[in-house]
């Protein structure tokens, strides 16, 4: 991305997704064939997923001028999210849970499952026609770059990658910052993932479910937003913005923890107290991923966003897969994956404290284009 273009590495991801897709799309009934078939789809969907989480802020510097930057980054990286966001209302909707009340659990067994499984065919694909749709828009028109660039920092030179990537694991402020990013970002990832795990000892449905971490992720996406062109009209305040999102989802993330082992800790557990406190939790962290990703480009300047953003994107999935890890191991009684996700939201604010702010990017364009 950061030698050849956006318009390159996007087509490349595009054409990914869409090969994957195809490939876990095919109705195989020989399930050992389908299942590497359905590993290699993900694996390819899995390979773009660095360009489109971390071109949000290459989009923006290339793209809009210095007081739009944050509010470019949050919504090209929080854009991904309302996919996130729609399967969790889609997959209660459209495919159903098993069935177990009928008197012949033989028959009620096999129909239930054949008809999820054709509802699970019916979602992937419509999912390949829309990825098939989107890599034909990105294949008949995305520029790389605009005839003229809108900022300094966005005509200037970066570093070559061995360049960046040494001075990136060497630098203690951004490996302070990447984590920060990292841990909450991807314990939410892995703790979306089972939402509906973990609020069943509360009596929460699959829809509800569902339904929750829906207006979590929507909600994240909107303050997201907000707060970042909140940030384009004060600029220089990243630091302050993060300290407060981290301060809020410490504290809801706490508030839903303790809501959940009410029967230990004696506090209301309403449906509309575990409503509240699990979609804060999302928003405040959801909403935080734009202002990371642009005080990380600050502090590493002129590294070039790709390799600034990818790196932090993929400690996020590596946290996510050890999760995911761990699931595999302890996925009786997912209380403490409640905890993990308050004490991770602790750390980062912790970190974010003691972190050192700099606006090198901004000072080349506030300085130099003066």
């Amino acid at each position: 991305m950061d030698k050849k273009g956006l318009r390159a590495a996007l087509l490349l991801s595009a054409f990914f997704m869409l090969l994957g897709s195809a490939l876990r799309s095919i109705p195989l009934t020989e399930q050992p064939l389908r299942r590497w078939l359905i590993h290699g789809g993900h694996i390819l969907n899995g390979l773009a997923g660095p360009t489109i989480m971390s071109a949000g802020p290459f989009l923006s510097t290339t793209w809009f001028a210095p007081d739009q930057r944050a509010t470019a980054t949050a919504v090209a990286s929080l854009s991904s999210y309302l996919g996130s966001a729609a399967s969790f209302v889609i997959a209660p909707l459209v495919v159903p849970a098993p069935n177990r009340t009928w008197s012949s659990p033989y028959a009620v067994a096999a129909v239930s499952d054949s008809a999820i499984r054709d509802r699970i065919q019916l979602v992937m694909y419509a999912e390949l026609t829309v990825i098939a749709v989107l890599f034909a828009a990105v294949l008949l028109y995305f520029p790389s770059r605009p005839p003229m660039p809108p900022s300094v920092a966005a005509a200037s030179q970066r570093l070559s990658y061995r360049t960046s990537i040494c001075r990136l694991l060497s630098n203690v402020r951004f490996l302070m910052l990447a984590l920060a990013y990292a841990v909450p970002s991807g314990l939410i990832a892995g703790w979306a993932g089972v939402l509906n795990t973990v609020l069943t000892p509360a009596k929460v449905s699959q829809v509800d479910a569902g339904w929750i971490g829906f207006w979590s992720t929507v909600g994240g996406c909107v303050f997201g937003v907000a707060m970042a062109r909140f940030a384009d009209s004060i600029r220089g305040m990243l630091k302050l913005i993060l300290v407060l999102m981290l301060a809020g989802a410490s504290l809801s993330s706490t508030w839903f923890t303790l809501t959940c082992l009410s029967s230990f800790t004696h506090l209301p557990s309403t449906a509309a107290i575990l409503y509240t406190s699990c979609i804060l939790v999302g928003i405040f962290i959801n909403s935080s991923v734009p202002i990371f990703f642009e005080l990380l480009i600050e502090t590493v300047y002129p590294v070039p966003e790709g390799i600034t953003c990818g790196v932090a994107t993929f400690l996020g999935n590596l946290v996510s897969g050890l999760l995911l890890i761990f699931l595999t191991f302890y996925s009786t009684d997912l209380s403490w994956l409640n905890w993990c996700l308050t004490g991770s939201c602790l750390f980062s604010l912790v970190l974010i404290l003691f972190f050192r702010e700099s606006y090198d990017r901004l000072y080349l364009d506030v300085f130099v284009s003066v």
